[in-house]
C-alpha cells in the first residue's frame, strides 16, 4: 500500500533501527519507546489488522510470533518477560493501519494498560 508508513519501512523508503529482517518480516526499534526494550514486529505484506487476517496468513502470523520471543529472549526478557500487543482498529488502539506486533520489556508493566 502506498501511503502506509510501515509498507514505507519495510520496502527501505523511510529509514528505521532494524533488529531482523527477512523475506517475510521487519523487526526495528519504536521511535517513541515505552519501555527500556521497545521494538514492532511487522510482516511485509499490508495486512491491515489482526481483524483482516486471512486464513493464509495464520502461518505467517506464527512466525512474527516465533521471531518476537526470540528477540526477546536475546534482549535480555527471558527470565522476567514482557508484553507482547497487537492494537486492533480505533477502538483497539492501532494507529497505524497495517498489522504490528509490539514488545515491551525490560520493567514491570501494570495491568490494566490505560
Amino acid at each position: 500500500m502506498s501511503d502506509c508508513i510501515f509498507c514505507k519501512i519495510a520496502a527501505g523508503e523511510i529509514p528505521s533501527k532494524k533488529l531482523y529482517e527477512d523475506d517475510e518480516m521487519l523487526v526495528f526499534l519504536d521511535i517513541t519507546p515505552m519501555a527500556p526494550v521497545h521494538y514492532l514486529v511487522i510482516p511485509k505484506k499490508h495486512i491491515q489488522s489482526l481483524l483482516e487476517l486471512e486464513e493464509a496468513d495464520t502461518a505467517l502470523l506464527g512466525r512474527l510470533f516465533f521471531k518476537a520471543q526470540e528477540i526477546a529472549k536475546e534482549k535480555g526478557c527471558e527470565e522476567k518477560g514482557g508484553r507482547f500487543v497487537i492494537n486492533a482498529k480505533t477502538d483497539g488502539g492501532q494507529t497505524v493501519d497495517h498489522l504490528h506486533i509490539h514488545f515491551l520489556g525490560g520493567r514491570a508493566l501494570g495491568w490494566p494498560p490505560g
